[in-house]
Formats: C-alpha cells, sequence, structure tokens
C-alpha cells in the first residue's frame, strides 16, 4: 500500500542504479554548471585532498587481505582469488536473501537510522512528530493483532460492490494512489522528449510475480514459486473470509497468467523509443477501445490531459480486452487479494506471515523475516525519507567527506574526457557531441540541497494502516502536482541514507547518497588505489550510464533524441553485442544463465567505469609510481578494490529471481569484467592458460 516503500517499473526506466536499492523525477533554466562541470575535457584533475592521518578501517590500507584465497589464480577466478576465503566463512544473516558489502553497509546505515528515529522528539507538530508517531504505530503489535484485517474491511466491502467493467476500472483508478500492483499503473515523470516538462505515464502492471516469465510453465527452476504463489493467494482470500478461495484463487492465477501474457518482457521494456508512445486521449480510446477512458483519466486524477505516454500500447490494449472479457467476479477477487497482500504488512500476525512465507521465503529463500524494528526503520525512510536523512547527514556525514567525494568525481569526469578524447573508433562529429554531453553532467553529493516539505502529510498515531494509504496518497499528489510546472532540478530520488547510486538520463545528473561514502567504497584513510577501485569505480560506472546502450539515447540536455552518426551507432551496436555474447556465457545454474541483453546496459557501466576510474587513478598520481604496499603494486590494489565491493553470496532462489528480474549481474560476473581489461593481464600477470584469458582482440572496448 506505502508507494513510496516500492519503485514501479516506470521509475526503474528513469534511472540506472549500480546496485539494486532496498526502494519520479517545464519551463526552468538549466541550472547553471558547478565547478567540475566547467572544466574542459583536457583539464588536469584537481589533486585530492590528502587523506587524513589516521588507520583505514578495513585491513592495513583498505583492503580485507584475510578474506582473499590465494590458492586461486587471478586470471582462473579473480572473483575467488580477491575473496575466496571471505565466501568460505561468511553465512548469509537467516533475514536476507543475498548477504555483501551492499547490504552490511546497509545494515549500518539502518543502526544508524533506528538511532534517529527511536529519538525523534514527540513535540506535538513538524517532521520528527511524524517520524515517531509512523515508527510507534508499526511497532504496536498488539494494538495491531487487535484489529486483524478491520483496517480494510470497508474497502473489501466495496470492491464487493463492484458489477461490471466500467467498476473494476474505476478500482484500478482508485488503487493508482494505493496499490503497488495495479494493471493500469501511472507515474508523472519528466517528458524525455522535452525533458523540460512533465508527463503522465500508463504502463503495465498488475502481475503478483516479478516477472512474467514466472508464469511459463517451462520455466521448471520457477515451479515452487508457481504453487507457493497459488497457495498463497488461496491464504489471502481465506483470511478474509472468502468461500471457496481455493476455486477462487485458481481463477484469479488464471487472470494473471492472461495479463503476463500480453505483457512486455524486460528486455522490451529496456528500449526508450519503443516505451515513448505520447497519445492523445481520442488515440488512446482507439487503442483500448475495451475501456471507457475518460472517467479513468479523471479518478486517476489526469481529467485535464490532453495527452499520456502509453510505456507498452500492446500491453495496454490486451489488459483492457481481459477487463471486459473476463468474468467480474474474477476481477473481484484479483482486486481483493492485490488489497490484501499490500495490507499484509501492516496487519496482523498472520497476514504479514502469509506474505512472508510467499515473498520471502518461497521467492527468495529466505528463513526468516527481519526483526520488527527493520522492517519499521524501512516504513519511516519510505515515507518520511528526507526528514530522517537530515538527521542523518547532521550526525554522519562530514564536510570533509563530502569536499573529498567532489574531488573524486570531478576526476573521473576528467578522466571520462580524456577517454573521449582518445577514441579511435568514434568520428569527430559525434565525439563532438559526447564531450556536449558531459561538460553538462550535474553531480549530487550526499544529499540534496533542499529538503521535501512534508507539512501535507498527515500521519495519525496508531493508524498504521491509514498512515500508509496516506503516504501513498501524497507521494502520488505531489506527482501530479508537478503536471504543468518547471522541473525541479534539485530533487533526489533517493534518501542521503541509501547504500547505493544512480545516473537520471532525463537530468543528466549522477548522485551519491552519503551512506555509500563509506568503506569499503570509500575510506578518505584508505589508500588511494583501493578508492579508486571502489568508489571511483562506482562514480566511473554511474558517469558511463549516460553512454550505455539507453543512456546513449538522450543528449546533452537530457532529451531522447539521437546525436549519432549513423556509422558511430552501428560500430557502437557491434561492441555492445560482443558484452552480451559474453555475459550470455556465465551461468550459475545448468541451464541458467546471465541475460546479456538484459543486463547490458550495468555491463557497459561496470566496464566503462572501471576503465576510467583506472585512467583517473593513473592522473591521480601525477607521474609518479604508485608505492608498494605489503608487496602488492598500485595497479594490484586498484582492482582488488573493485573486487572487494563485489563480495556477495545469494541463496539460490534469490540468484535464479534476479536471473530473470534483476539488470545487474551477479556479482562473481561483475567483478569478471576485470577480463576486458588490457591492465588488468599485466597487473596480475594473467597469459593464455587461464580461464578468465580472452585473446587482445576478444577483449571489449568501448568507452
Amino acid at each position: 500500500m506505502n508507494r513510496a516503500l516500492s519503485k514501479s517499473l516506470l521509475a526503474v526506466a528513469l534511472l540506472a542504479a549500480c546496485d539494486n536499492p532496498k526502494s519520479s523525477p517545464a519551463p526552468a533554466p538549466a541550472p547553471s554548471p558547478s565547478p567540475a562541470q566547467q572544466e574542459p575535457a583536457g583539464t588536469p584533475p584537481a589533486k585530492a585532498p590528502p587523506a587524513a592521518a589516521g588507520k583505514a578501517e578495513i585491513g592495513a590500507w583498505g583492503f580485507d587481505a584475510k578474506g582473499m584465497d590465494a590458492t586461486t589464480k587471478p586470471g582462473d577466478s579473480f572473483w575467488q582469488y580477491a575473496n575466496g576465503t571471505w565466501v568460505k566463512t561468511t553465512k548469509i544473516p537467516a533475514d536476507k536473501s543475498n548477504y555483501g558489502m551492499f547490504t552490511a553497509l546497509a545494515d549500518k546505515s539502518d543502526e544508524r537510522t533506528k538511532a534517529i528515529i527511536e529519538g525523534a522528539k514527540a513535540t506535538g507538530a513538524g517532521d520528527e512528530q511524524k517520524i515517531a508517531d509512523t515508527y510507534k504505530s508499526f511497532m504496536d503489535e498488539a494494538a495491531i493483532e487487535k484489529k486483524g484485517w478491520e483496517p480494510i474491511k470497508a474497502k473489501l466491502e466495496a470492491i464487493g460492490k463492484v458489477t461490471d467493467a466500467a467498476g473494476v476500472v474505476q478500482k484500478f483508478a482508485e488503487a493508482s494512489r494505493q496499490l503497488d500492483s495495479n494493471p493500469f499503473a501511472t507515474i508523472v515523470t519528466q517528458d524525455e522528449k522535452n525533458p523540460e516538462a512533465h508527463i503522465a505515464n500508463l504502463g503495465q502492471g498488475g502481475l503478483g510475480l516479478p516477472d512474467k516469465d514466472m508464469y511459463d510453465t517451462s520455466k521448471k527452476q520457477f515451479d515452487k514459486v508457481r504453487e507457493g504463489y497459488k497457495k498463497y493467494l488461496t491464504t489471502m482470500l481465506e483470511y478474509v473470509g472468502t468461500p471457496d478461495a481455493a476455486k477462487r484463487a485458481a481463477a484469479v492465477y488464471a487472470l494473471e497468467e492472461k495479463l503476463a501474457a500480453v505483457h512486455w518482457s524486460r528486455v522490451q521494456n529496456r528500449d526508450p523509443v519503443k516505451t515513448y508512445n505520447k497519445l492523445t486521449v481520442a488515440e488512446l480510446e482507439k487503442l483500448a477501445p475495451s475501456v471507457d477512458w475518460k472517467p479513468w483519466l479523471a479518478a486517476v486524477g489526469l481529467g485535464k490531459e490532453t495527452a499520456i505516454n502509453v510505456n507498452q500500447p500492446s500491453a495496454i490494449a490486451g489488459t483492457a480486452k481481459l477487463v471486459k472479457s473476463e468474468p467480474v467476479a474474477v476481477w473481484r477477487d484479483y482486486l481483493t487479494v492485490r488489497l490484501v497482500g499490500d495490507a499484509a504488512p501492516f496487519l496482523s500476525k498472520k497476514f504479514v506471515d502469509a506474505r512472508f512465507e510467499m515473498y520471502g521465503k518461497t521467492l527468495s529463500g529466505t528463513p526468516q523475516n527481519q526483526e520488527r524494528w527493520k522492517r519499521g526503520v524501512d516504513l519511516v525512510t519510505g515515507s518520511l525519507g528526507e526528514a530522517v536523512g537530515k538527521i542523518y547527514v547532521a550526525k554522519h556525514f562530514t564536510a570533509a567527506t563530502k569536499a573529498r567525494a567532489d574531488e573524486l568525481v570531478k576526476n573521473l569526469l576528467v578522466a571520462m574526457g580524456h577517454r573521449l578524447d582518445g577514441l579511435t573508433w568514434m568520428s569527430a562529429a559525434t565525439k563532438a557531441k559526447a564531450k556536449e554531453k558531459l561538460a553538462t553532467y550535474n553531480p549530487k553529493i550526499g544529499f540534496p540541497k533542499k529538503w521535501r516539505d512534508y507539512s501535507a502529510l498527515k500521519i495519525v498515531a496508531g493508524d498504521v494502516v491509514g498512515n500508509a494509504e496516506r503516504t501513498s496518497e501524497f507521494e502520488y499528489n505531489r506527482a501530479l502536482a508537478k503536471l504543468g510546472k518547471p522541473v525541479d532540478r534539485d530533487e533526489w530520488l533517493m534518501t542521503p541514507m541509501t547504500v547505493n547510486a544512480y545516473y537520471n538520463p532525463v537530468l543528466n545528473e549522477i548522485v551519491f547518497p552519503a551512506a555509500i561514502l563509506q568503506p569499503p567504497f570509500f575510506d578518505p584513510n584508505a589508500d588511494d588505489a583501493i578508492n579508486y577501485g571502489g568508489i571511483g569505480a562506482v562514480i566511473g560506472h554511474e558517469i558511463s550510464h549516460g553512454f550505455d546502450d539507453q543512456g546513449s539515447q538522450y543528449d546533452a540536455r537530457g532529451a531522447l533524441r539521437n546525436w549519432w552518426t549513423k556509422d558511430d551507432e552501428a560500430k557502437f551496436k557491434a561492441a555492445t553485442k560482443k558484452l552480451v555474447e559474453q555475459y550470455n556465457t556465465y551461468c550459475p545454474f545448468p541451464g541458467q544463465c546471465v541475460k546479456g541483453d538484459l543486463t547490458l546496459g550495468e555491463n557497459i557501466a561496470d566496464l566503462a567505469g572501471l576503465t576510467v576510474a583506472y585512467e583517473a587513478y593513473k592522473l591521480s598520481l601525477g607521474g609518479k609510481p604508485a608505492p608498494v604496499l605489503d608487496g602488492m603494486t598500485g595497479d594490484q590494489r586498484f582492482f582488488l578494490g573493485w573486487a572487494q565491493v563485489w563480495r556477495r553470496l545469494y541463496r539460490d532462489a534469490e540468484l535464479q529471481n534476479r536471473l530473470v528480474t534483476d539488470p545487474h549481474s551477479p556479482s562473481e560476473f561483475r567483478t569478471s569484467v576485470v577480463r576486458n581489461l588490457d591492465t588488468w593481464y599485466g597487473a596480475f600477470k594473467v597469459d593464455g592458460k587461464e580461464k578468465l584469458f580472452l585473446a587482445p582482440d576478444q577483449r571489449v572496448k568501448i568507452w
């Protein structure tokens, strides 16, 4: 029910993060470029402030050497060589589907956030009161248990009164403000072809399983997931007193199979040109005549809009046909399970347990649910993230860290400029456009310039479900209010407590929240080689997203517009095809491999980001040789810094899930991108006898 706790597929399309977050962005002038943006591409990098005179948090110089497996040759498995002992000795916590450097740092961030939330002053007004009331209401299990499912009873009764297809569509419209899973998903974003304006989007949605492929019975790895989901549907209907629950759940599942059949795949949804289909209301009515769209548009708050972007036209048309062709009784049960499922985290224990049994144990293989305080922290940060973030930054993010991160970003942008200058495969005309785009990058470091205003959000002590509903409504209305107004270029899509980073193509910005600027990604006391291999490569990754297969379709002002010559575009696609083929060969399970076309954008960003970070590291040395530390050269430490970031273990079910849903490759194979860099071969003396070896002409080089 809490829209702030999830990310719509439509929202995900707007940004490229370096890893999955634990969680959209008229005529406004472009912001003045920062000093980093004003530097021409050939400018030498600024010298970063000297590392603080203290001990590195990890190891002697920022790397956990005890976690290595020196018995493995770097050229056979660089991930195992750098991380093998850590992999062997680390256990995934019982409440997690995977565990690694991102999750360990997220745990640290959650502990800090918990202290902030529990210390929030209940003053009777203001954000701290809302923080305190949201958290305490959720933590009062006795009161929640006593209410059972009473908080959603009135809405369920209203669903029971739906008698025709028009009523079904009306419920979709009402749910748009509160449900995460809606067959007609609506969101307001920047107009990708006119990024100074906002536009409403209509996209596919409404599946209870994470991906359409999971409904495909030929995908045997998901047999248990399908059976578990059918059981979950039955349980949720039983818990709210539905007669013949098993039979009716089967009908709901069959309906979802039909929805899945008309949906676009994740690979199709990666194409920003194909998902941009700006239609007038008349054109929408012609596309999907089975639905009366004017009442729906009015109900979702878009009655005054003359055009809407339809992301997946055939899927919307197919869904509209199902609204009319499928029995209203089945749609009522479908709406019921969607409502109960979304509300379940805020209802009594049996609902919480049933949802976790499906989405925790069955889908991801996680043995036990998170402690309630952790779920409470997620709820508060999803609802009042910047209110908490303001306090977090004051307590845990120093000016010195921000200054050093600013310099690192500046150096990476300069290094990217050098890479563009040195490209031999790109024509001067396209190169000029690429450098123009790089010059307009807007880096955001640590926290927003201005904090979000939550004064219109009503939080009521003791009303957990109501608070979740009102938070969703608040976020939805906030998005609607952007229509017709200038774009806010200072807005953030992640909280400062988030251990992640992202690139947003329509704003041409790279964003690094405060929480990721910590070890093992960044440590002011660590060796520069480790910092450049860690946070430097993350920064390079986000910079490179502007030039991956998706980001490269947006120009210097963020507009979806082709700025390539045909010849250069053909060369670029040929190189990316080689990367797709390379990653298609990585198979964590027999017959279950990485989807090179799904993960292409992230793989390009890993490859280019690491390449740019290496150049930035070399430039930072100012022509002097790097010191040798504990027998490790600077180049070796740089690549070890990269590998350390990707220490991660997955439960089998979670990894199988990610292979079809995650645009990021599994961490082991993200580490293996080093096999495309000539400098890695030299650093570790890798020859043709080792497993990761690629002949020079087979190494993918793009940026």
